[in-house]
């Protein structure tokens, strides 16, 4: 009695520390918000008060408000002793991972008289994301792809990951309740079952299904979880030339009496006396007839026997227990379940059954390890700093004082982004990165225009004070158009991208909001301060050019020209191109990643020897990755070869002859040893282990593999002898050293039904199978269909673009015919770009290209991304004209040409400035940005030389 007392009082202290720990945490996170919400309007105008201007207490506030939120993410995990960087979500190109593309069967939804409904895809993503990420805190996407596509993309994720997600989203998990036919209750199906013969699997009477041959699921040993016993029905076939037990199922003929998976109200993890086991809870309509079920086959008085539950997994039986009582709502499954499985049926289960069936493998797999993106990471912030740090000077040398102020301005706007990405869980990609550097360079337009419009109110003789508020007034209505054009830019992205493109479309909006506030709002704020104060007293800055009275329009005619010849020549080399001017994003193909043994070759000449074989259809990238604190060089080669298998193929030729030699798999394999029989005696109605008796084999690779991948291998080396073609589960693997997913010792356990001859045979094949292809870090391939809708959204995105810019600057400017002269200099600016990016192609063979730095460009998402940056650009420089010249006409109903040469001088110093400082930040993205961008950044530079000159003169 003292011992039980004692132990309540020890639960009563624990769960009392436990309510003073969560109620200390519900406190603190309390005052945390609190904190970050109220403090900083204190300190705003406690500052104020210093300063003796009370009446921008609020606005100080307000931007030491928006600093806290934005610096949150990053000292909270400071605090915590995490690192800080790791607020900050890479996406997988970044971070390495998977992005799956899966497709409904077709012909298995039709067999099952189901239809691929826009809303039944809606519920195949909500139950293929509850699959993926039960407790919702993982990083994984889940969406709709077309009409009957799911994509997954799982950021950070080794191959062992990458292979669970494809089972957990396969998976049918269509469970169900029957019963196990008896020669006592069921004589009347089973006679039918018998007149139906061995090849009718599912019997059928007045036209309902009323039963169904099943076979029991195995274990991860291979045994069977259900055996023969009492009274039940049961038959032996022979299938592919193996014996099998099918157990005769009892089927409610009314399907809406059946009970399922879907009548499921929870499912958990539970204990039994054969181990982990999986509870479950039915909701009203469940229980009911899971109770009328047990309740008409419970244990009758003076019955032999019990009627027993068939509990069926996708058409497997997975545990059959007997009906010992009358069974409501709750209930549990034994199963001889592993751990492994254990979670992944309750993950399953949980989220419900598919609507339809999906193809068991990705239509589309682009899988990266997380090794590969160590340079693309390194590259890429090594951009951003040196870019930045370009911005920053070039501001405060050509505006001395006010630059300064604007490296203020620029240095909170990139707080900010970061901030408001790693609140809002945004994901950087690859051009997401490139859209950050991006955004920092046309964060210094806004600037730009407020300091010249303060120069142009200094020249007319106002004060310092007055000069600063009518320049931030008059050049707001400049800056709103010409960021909210680039804003619809991003949104049209955003709805219609892939994931990578979306991580461009997320940092380029929430870059423009953030560029527009520390500029307009912040940089207002500090003027007026300083201004106040005396801090300054004027603003002297350089003016490199100053307004001249040059004849823009006289030289239309020379530019109309040169700009049909541009655009001539490049439409031709496009032209000529074809096909080739696309890559397997929008074509079809695979990617491949490999390496060689020693010192990698110069890349010029790696792809010398694949266009060799691949008739120059490819794109090569170079690598660097650091494995075990070594750095690596790998090559990742592009083609529109769908088949994987040519493409390897195709590797090996091209280097089969030439002093460097690829990375291949050598095996070395061990003794084979014979698996003890069995010591315990098996009961008559239960198998014997199927691997005592067999083979095990301790196989030894050069390069790590998963031993699944291992064992799928030997399956299949076993299945090119003609009697094992239809066998399965005769061959498992285990690690036998190493950590982590692949591991380079691996044990083989073969079945005792191969011989050992046939297991010698097997060997051979495998052996020969992994040492004759090249060792790939990876090979994913790209759909043709999937491929064809991505070019059709491309092209969606792009014109869908240029109608919304069209109807905004049609009701900005009252005027449908400057919505249509803006998009016909974002026309003539993509067509040249374009152009050019055939003619860098052509140019990157010869030393010219090399020089300067050209590849053999082709067109993708990124590419597509950069083009609508450019229409972006293009118009933001467009709409600094067209605001000007409307100031310019005030109320005179006619415009001249008088009036667009004198705003076009008036805005030339804005417009170079901005276009260098620009130039400058994608030059140095295309010189050290990494072979990932590299497209993007040339199509970039290319778009702020052309988008500069069209503004002026088309």
């Amino acid at each position: 009695m003292n011992l039980l007392l004692l132990a309540a009082d020890d639960a009563s202290l624990t769960a009392a520390e436990q309510t003073v720990s969560d109620s200390t945490i519900g406190w603190v996170a309390f005052l945390a918000v609190i904190a970050v919400i109220v403090v900083p309007f204190v300190v705003g105008n406690l500052l104020a008060n210093v300063l003796k201007m009370r009446d921008y207490g609020t606005k100080i506030g307000i931007v030491l408000f928006s600093l806290t939120l934005g610096l949150t993410p990053f000292v909270s995990r400071a605090v915590t002793g995490q690192n800080p960087l790791s607020a900050i979500d890479l996406g997988i190109d970044l971070a390495g991972g998977a992005n799956m593309t899966f497709q409904v069967d077709r012909a298995a939804a039709a067999a099952e008289d189901k239809e691929i409904t826009g809303e039944v895809m809606d519920k195949m993503v909500a139950a293929v994301g509850r699959r993926v990420n039960p407790t919702g805190t993982e990083e994984v996407t889940v969406r709709k792809v077309g009409e009957d596509r799911l994509e997954v993309i799982v950021p950070g994720a080794d191959q062992e990951k990458v292979e669970q997600v494809k089972r957990d989203v396969t998976n049918l998990g269509e469970l169900e309740f029957a019963l196990l036919a008896t020669d006592v209750d069921h004589s009347d199906l089973i006679d039918l079952a018998r007149e139906r013969g061995d090849e009718s699997t599912e019997i059928f009477r007045d036209g309902k299904l009323v039963a169904k041959w099943r076979r029991s699921a195995r274990d991860n040993e291979g045994n069977l979880k259900v055996f023969p016993g009492e009274r039940v029905h049961t038959r032996t076939r022979t299938i592919n030339g193996k014996e099998a037990t099918e157990f005769l199922v009892v089927v409610d003929p009314d399907p809406k009496r059946r009970i399922t998976g879907r009548l499921l109200k929870s499912v958990r993890e539970q204990f039994s006396d054969r181990g982990l086991a999986v509870g479950f809870t039915f909701n009203d309509r469940g229980g009911y007839l899971f109770q009328q079920l047990t309740s008409k086959y419970q244990p009758r008085q003076g019955a032999d026997y019990k009627s027993r539950l068939a509990v069926l997994l996708n058409d497997e039986i997975h545990s059959a227990p007997t009906i010992n009582a009358v069974i409501g709502a709750t209930g549990q499954i034994d199963g001889n379940f592993s751990q492994e499985e254990i979670d992944e049926l309750i993950s399953v289960l949980n989220a419900g059954a598919l609507e339809v069936p999906l193809i068991k493998e990705p239509v589309s797999e682009f899988t990266v390890s997380p090794q590969l993106g160590v340079d693309v990471q390194k590259k890429g912030f090594t951009a951003i700093i040196i870019g930045t740090i370009a911005v920053f000077v070039v501001t405060l040398g050509y505006y001395l004082t006010a630059g300064f102020v604007a490296d203020v301005c620029l240095a909170i706007n990139i707080v900010l982004v970061l901030g408001a990405m790693s609140l809002i869980d945004a994901t950087f990609t690859l051009p997401g990165l490139a859209g950050l550097v991006l955004t920092i360079g046309m964060a210094v337009d806004a600037n730009v225009l407020i300091f010249e419009r303060i120069r142009e109110e200094r020249e007319k003789g106002s004060s310092l004070r007055m000069a600063i508020k009518n320049g931030f007034e008059k050049a707001f209505s400049t800056i709103f158009d010409a960021n909210v054009t680039t804003l619809i830019t991003a949104v049209v992205l955003y709805y219609i991208g892939t994931d990578q493109v979306k991580g461009f479309a997320v940092t380029l909006f929430i870059g423009i909001i953030m560029s527009m506030f520390s500029a307009v709002y912040i940089g207002r704020l500090i003027f007026d301060i300083a201004e106040h104060k005396r801090w300054i007293t004027d603003l002297k800055m350089f003016c490199i050019i100053r307004p001249e009275n040059w004849n823009f329009l006289g030289k239309k005619g020379m530019a109309a020209v040169l700009s049909l010849i541009l655009i001539g020549i490049g439409l031709a080399a496009v032209a000529t191109r074809g096909a080739d001017n696309l890559d397997i994003d929008f074509r079809g193909g695979s990617m491949v990643t490999f390496k060689f043994e020693g010192e990698a070759p110069p890349i010029e000449e790696v792809r010398s020897h694949l266009e060799s074989q691949f008739e120059k259809n490819i794109s090569l990238e170079r690598l660097s990755v650091v494995d075990n604190g070594q750095e690596q060089t790998l090559f990742r080669m592009r083609t529109i070869e769908p088949n994987a298998q040519n493409v390897s193929d195709k590797i090996k030729e091209a280097f089969a002859d030439h002093n460097f030699e690829l990375v291949q798999q050598h095996v070395t394999l061990g003794e084979v040893v014979q698996i003890p029989e069995s010591e315990a005696p098996t009961p008559d109605d239960e198998p014997a282990d199927q691997f005592a008796g067999g083979s095990r084999i301790k196989v030894s690779l050069s390069e790590s593999m998963l031993p699944n991948s291992l064992a799928e291998e030997a399956e299949s080396a076993l299945k090119t002898m003609e009697r094992y073609k239809a066998s399965d589960d005769l061959i498992t693997a285990s690690s036998v050293s190493g950590e982590g997913s692949k591991v380079n010792e691996i044990e083989l356990s073969v079945a005792s039904a191969v011989n050992a001859a046939d297991v010698k045979t097997m060997l051979e094949v495998l052996k020969t199978d992994l040492e004759k292809d090249p060792h790939f870090e990876e090979i994913n391939t790209f759909d043709t269909a999937v491929a064809g809708e991505t070019k059709t959204a491309a092209i969606t995105a792009m014109v869908f673009s240029l109608l919304a810019i069209i109807g905004y600057l049609w009701v900005r400017f009252q005027r449908v015919s400057f919505g249509l002269a803006a998009c016909a200099a974002l026309i003539h600016d993509v067509l040249i770009v374009l152009g050019l990016l055939a003619l860098g192609a052509y140019l990157s063979g010869n030393p010219v290209g090399s020089i300067l730095m050209l590849e053999d460009f082709k067109i993708n998402l990124p590419i597509v991304a950069a083009f609508l940056t450019i229409i972006g650009y293009s118009l933001n420089d467009t709409i600094v004209v067209f605001d000007r010249i409307r100031e310019v006409r005030g109320k005179n109903p006619a415009l001249t040409t008088n009036m667009v040469n004198e705003s076009l001088n008036q805005t030339l110093s804005r417009t170079l400035l901005t276009s260098i400082t620009t130039l400058i930040v994608v030059l140095i993205l295309y010189a050290i940005g990494g072979e990932g961008i590299h497209g993007f950044a040339y199509c970039l530079v290319l778009g702020v030389i052309v988008g500069t000159y069209s503004s002026i003169f088309i």
